[in-house]
């Protein structure tokens, strides 16, 4: 039984998981580095411990250190929330062998969709479709040579050992490769500690769109649907929305069916997602399984009324899903804006600093979730989202209606933000159409 739950993280997603302990009845424990030690989520929580300094690899990835704050705090479990620890397989059979609970999947579920070529084969298998590619890590730059003719041009570099966006490098021509296969190397190496890489076809004007799935320990499965993440820059989102508009139904069908077949296929256990790769001319293919909870969390539950946080810590629990799939229905529509501390007009590089003003909005199917306040500072050492606005509607104009105004309510200064760009990103035609596809943002959509 589940107690006292310890969150690995920081931000808005410590305030958002502290939010499900109260509503359980757990106690919460904070953990903080040094640059974190005034930031909001420290004081939210029923107890707080510092963890080391402000460097990350002191702190929020230092396993030891987080393991001694939960005996210190007689914690029961921990959450790792999304980023730092929360795929880190390693992480999680330490919290198991320490006597934890790991709010999340088993390690053997994480490390294997963390090796993302094994997670391939694995979804292959399952009958879940995969993009062509290679099937494993290519040994050198001449197999990926090989494997990328035989595939055909464009392809995209992935790194194998960790996802998320990160460690890619794409090749439209086979001239570009060898400086492609370089770069993906050296972002591989410093993100993930390896620069394996395998390669994949390059799908252009591609759609992101995910399945939110669900398993218990009963070897139940769910979905709760799909999201659309095609606004992205760098291969990372920043606009999501539920129900992905005007996909079709017989796609959307393939979708959650191989979402829920290939959960199933590696017994899967709390909150997970598939993420797929719709092409334009219409098939469906896997690009990565997320083993955690998602930053846009928040659209799913708009939209199905389910508190994904409460039933993770539940179902962490021993607790069998609470619902049957056919209860699980979308019910009007849902967006997320991401606003980082970063500036658009300068290739969204990250600006730090200390807040001086916030002015966050409020009004009927308005969500805020924020990890900061006044005065709060913007470190150096972490990912720069400062909050997450999230409006939900009986229908998608309405949703977007609601987000535009909440763009316009929300005014954040002392750092440059990407609340002008999302301003920009909501009113623009094709968002509004829902002709959206992931290239959008490279290809200067939206710039001002």
């Amino acid at each position: 039984m589940i107690r006292a739950v310890l969150v690995a993280n920081r931000g808005e997603i410590a305030r958002r998981i502290f939010r499900a302990c109260r509503a359980l009845g757990l106690r919460s424990i904070a953990v903080y580095s040094e640059a974190d030690r005034d930031a909001p989520h420290v004081g939210e929580a029923d107890e707080a411990l510092p963890i080391g300094g402000a460097p990350a690899s002191e702190s929020y990835l230092n396993v030891d250190r987080i393991l001694e704050a939960a005996r210190k705090a007689g914690a029961d479990a921990i959450h790792p929330g999304y980023g730092f620890l929360s795929e880190n397989w390693r992480f999680a059979e330490a919290c198991c062998a320490a006597g934890l609970t790991f709010v999340g999947p088993t390690p053997e579920a994480i490390r294997l969709m963390g090796d993302k070529t094994e997670a391939r084969r694995v979804m292959a298998a399952a009958g879940v479709p995969v993009l062509p590619g290679s099937p494993g890590a290519v040994a050198d730059l001449g197999d990926a040579e090989r494997v990328a003719r035989e595939i055909g041009f464009p392809v995209i570099l992935k790194s194998a050992g960790g996802g998320g966006g990160i460690g890619m490098a794409r090749a439209t021509r086979e001239s570009e490769l060898q400086s492609a296969f370089a770069t993906a190397t050296r972002r591989a190496q410093a993100a993930f500690g390896t620069g394996a890489l395998y390669v994949e076809r390059y799908l252009e004007r591609a759609r992101h769109v995910e399945v939110q799935v669900f398993g218990d320990s009963q070897g139940t499965v769910v979905h709760l649907h799909e999201r659309e993440c095609s606004i992205q820059r760098r291969h990372q989102k920043l606009v999501e929305e539920s129900p992905a508009p005007g996909l079709p139904e017989a796609t959307k069908t393939v979708l959650l069916t191989a979402a829920v077949r290939g959960a199933t296929a590696i017994g899967y256990v709390n909150a997970g997602t598939m993420e797929f790769l719709v092409d334009e001319a219409g098939p469906a293919f896997f690009l990565e399984m997320n083993t955690r909870l998602q930053v846009e969390h928040p659209v799913t539950e708009e939209v199905t009324g389910v508190d994904l946080v409460v039933a993770q810590l539940r179902v962490a629990g021993g607790e069998p899903l609470p619902w049957r799939q056919e209860e699980i229905v979308q019910r009007g529509a849902a967006l997320e804006c991401r606003v980082y501390a970063e500036d658009p007009a300068k290739g969204f590089l990250p600006s730090p600093g200390r807040i001086t003003r916030v002015v966050l909005p409020a009004g009927d199917g308005i969500r805020v979730e924020s990890g900061i306040g006044p005065d709060s500072a913007v470190p150096v050492h972490y990912d720069p989202l400062l909050l997450k606005l999230v409006a939900s509607g009986g229908s998608r104009v309405e949703a977007i209606a609601r987000m535009a105004r909440a763009l316009d309510g929300c005014a954040i200064e002392g750092v440059r933000t990407t609340i002008p760009f999302l301003r920009r990103v909501i009113a623009h035609p094709a968002f509004r159409s829902g002709m959206v596809h992931t290239q959008m943002v490279e290809q200067g959509a939206f710039n001002g």
